[in-house]
């Protein structure tokens, strides 16, 4: 497969907070902004390798800054980094007071995603390189995160074992 720049997979999206979106202190709800996070993270891998993806793991999410009803969120996301059938996607959220025109960087996040076949099988995926400095120390940095991802999920994968599927209320 051809390699691709990181560029290839850049996705952006702009939205407005509105009231219904926040929280009791008028801020936004954590799991929105995930959402958005997930949503856009997932069309740059799509992008990248051009087959439907799956969200494998969502790490290194960040809340910086509370971002206010009325203010605007600008997301990016692009692929930072492969593996045989994965990609790891870089997103930064950049809130801004539309009326003072202040921005700040709110929420930084890596996601991984798997391409999958028509199957749902996971498939092969293009590599990526950078071209930028910041692109470049992303995907310099990316093999560490993505050991600490696997380490994670092993213990996720034990634990889970561990405590079972029963339901609480069943164990007494």
């Amino acid at each position: 497969m051809k390699a691709k720049p990181c560029s290839d997979s850049l996705a952006i999206k702009t939205t407005h907070v509105q009231p219904p979106d926040t929280n009791f202190h008028n801020t936004l709800f954590g799991g929105k902004l995930l959402a958005h996070i997930d949503d856009l993270a997932a069309i740059a891998a799509i992008k990248h390798c051009r087959n439907p993806v799956v969200t494998a793991s969502i790490d290194s999410v960040d809340f910086l800054t509370p971002v206010r009803a009325g203010d605007a969120i600008l997301i990016e996301a692009f692929v930072t980094w492969t593996r045989n059938t994965s990609m790891e996607v870089f997103v930064r959220v950049i809130t801004e007071n539309l009326v003072t025109e202040e921005k700040k960087v709110c929420n930084t996040a890596f996601l991984t995603f798997v391409a999958i076949d028509e199957n749902g099988k996971p498939t092969p995926v293009p590599p990526v390189y950078p071209e930028t400095d910041y692109e470049k120390s992303l995907h310099e940095s990316a093999p560490e995160r993505a050991e600490q991802r696997d380490s994670r999920r092993k213990k996720s994968k034990n634990f889970a074992k561990e405590i079972g599927a029963d339901y609480i209320w069943d164990r007494r």
